[in-house]
């Protein structure tokens, strides 16, 4: 299963940003597709995720700014970032849930740095 991310950069703070993300490879349905975004010495955090029902969760402090959307048939998920931060400048990471019964298996991307800086 491969998980590749793109549309990453650096952009002006209040700019906007969309990521991309395409799962290839997976043999069982994905359950989840989600963001999570790691800055420079800290945990990697949950940005947003969206499952295969429609739902989303979303990370309280990036609420309204971020958006995830996802399409289950082309396996590909986005997330559209407005009005962006210097706090923002994180790598970003595409995860993945696949369903195997009553069982999910994790797998990520590569990450795609952010740069939001004037």
């Amino acid at each position: 299963v491969h998980l590749v991310e793109s549309g990453g950069g650096l952009v002006q703070p209040g700019g906007s940003l969309r990521l991309s993300c395409v799962v290839s490879g997976a043999a069982s349905p994905i359950y989840s597709m989600a963001w999570y975004y790691q800055a420079p010495g800290r945990e990697r955090d949950l940005v947003a995720r969206i499952y295969s029902s429609g739902s989303t969760t979303d990370a309280d402090s990036r609420k309204g700014r971020f958006t995830i959307s996802g399409d289950f048939v082309k396996n590909t998920t986005f997330l559209q970032m407005n009005s962006l931060k210097p706090e923002d400048t994180a790598v970003y990471y595409c995860h993945t849930e696949l369903q195997k019964g009553s069982w999910t298996i994790d797998y990520w991307g590569q990450g795609t740095q952010v740069t939001v800086s004037s």
